[in-house]
């Protein structure tokens, strides 16, 4: 079933039958976690044979109504209207990941320590993104996000001079890009070091305001941060980060890059931890579909298990915070994508449930609690 949200939009912008796909396939993703294309026509609920099952999905996935701007933006835009207020600090990550010939460069926007998809666009080559691909693509998410103060993280394929510039220049945006050790920076009149001869040790922190940074193509003024973690429980991380940000403070700049790794969780949820989209044989148009239809049953997911934490009954779907533990087991991404499952088997076995409880006379008022827990799960969906 799809949240309001989705149905408000999808109920407008597309015809009957292209949102009953839409529902279908959703439905489908949640519940078998797998995007082969193969799989998807084995559970297709559509009295048809199997091959003509499997060319409907094509045909649908090759359907010019399924764009980011038509079907995406308009949700996840009406979604942050409600969250977020008016100059408020959004954080937006922007990553690429790649497998085989497939090679995706996406922007999200994290929340809670994981990240929704904003925007994506499919690589035509393997390898790293350049610039004219990372502007187009904050370019548009910028349009969407003008009424926020929006942070920029990127790792260290994205911390090139010539973005850090063109970030600078736009209105109230700001960025914390990761630096390769090997930059050089101006700290001095004349004095140019690189950063790995900085002295940056575990537990240390360094901060440099208004420096140059490059040589050949001195971008100044701009902060370096350094922040190398301290051994914890006798771990201690490989190397420390650098960072470029305009941002004012080393707090402010080591907060920020932090939440840069809710996009990596993003693509494992979306890889092996969720969807298998590795194992899709598609490309072209069909795979920029699947994308799309994934990234929108990742969010409502996402938004879900939320819903389900601020009900307060997540203790009922996944394990809660441990001790020595510094965020909860499991995310909101897991628990918004297995409470369906524990609400079918709840639905399918519940004679077999009640006879069970029958047993156990003594334990009433708690099965009587989690009977309530079901029903607030069921709330949410």
């Amino acid at each position: 079933m799809l949240t309001r949200i989705y149905n408000e939009h999808l109920t407008t912008c597309l015809s009957k039958t292209e949102y009953l796909m839409i529902s279908m396939l959703l439905n489908l993703l949640q519940n078998f976690k797998n995007v082969k294309l193969e799989k998807l026509a084995a559970v297709f609920p559509f009295p048809i044979v199997f091959e003509s099952r499997r060319k409907k999905l094509k045909r649908f996935l090759e359907s010019q109504c399924l764009t980011i701007e038509a079907i995406w933006i308009p949700i996840i835009s009406k979604w942050i209207e409600t969250e977020f207020e008016p100059k408020e600090v959004v954080y937006i990550a922007i990553d690429r990941t790649q497998w085989a010939m497939i090679n995706i460069l996406m922007v999200s926007l994290v929340v809670n320590n994981r990240a929704i998809p904003l925007y994506f666009e499919l690589i035509d080559h393997v390898g790293n993104s350049d610039l004219q691909y990372q502007k187009s693509i904050l370019g548009r998410v910028f349009n969407f996000l003008s009424r926020y103060r929006v942070v920029v993280l990127g790792d260290r394929e994205f911390c090139s001079v010539e973005l850090a510039r063109w970030l600078n220049k736009q209105e109230n945006v700001y960025f914390c890009l990761r630096l390769k050790k090997s930059t050089y920076i101006q700290i001095e009149e004349e004095t140019w070091i690189s950063l790995q001869n900085l002295g940056l040790l575990p537990g240390m922190s360094l901060y440099y305001q208004g420096v140059k940074v490059t040589k050949t193509k001195g971008f100044y003024p701009v902060n370096v941060v350094g922040k190398w973690k301290r051994q914890y429980r006798g771990m201690t991380a490989e190397e420390g980060w650098f960072l470029l940000t305009n941002l004012d403070t080393l707090e402010q700049a080591i907060l920020a890059y932090q939440k840069r790794m809710g996009i990596e969780e993003m693509f494992r949820d979306f890889k092996l931890g969720g969807y298998n989209l590795e194992s899709t044989k598609l490309s072209g148009h069909r795979l920029y579909s699947l994308i799309l239809l994934i990234s929108l049953a990742y969010s409502q997911s996402t938004l879900a298990g939320r819903a389900i934490k601020t009900k307060g009954v997540s203790k009922y779907i996944g394990r809660t915070k441990e001790k020595h533990r510094s965020f909860r087991r499991h995310s909101d991404f897991y628990l918004g994508l297995s409470a369906p499952d524990w609400l079918l088997s709840c639905q399918l076995l519940a004679p077999e449930s009640r006879a069970l409880m029958r047993l156990s006379p003594h334990k009433f008022a708690n099965y009587q609690q989690g009977l309530k827990a079901i029903s607030l799960i069921q709330s949410v969906f």
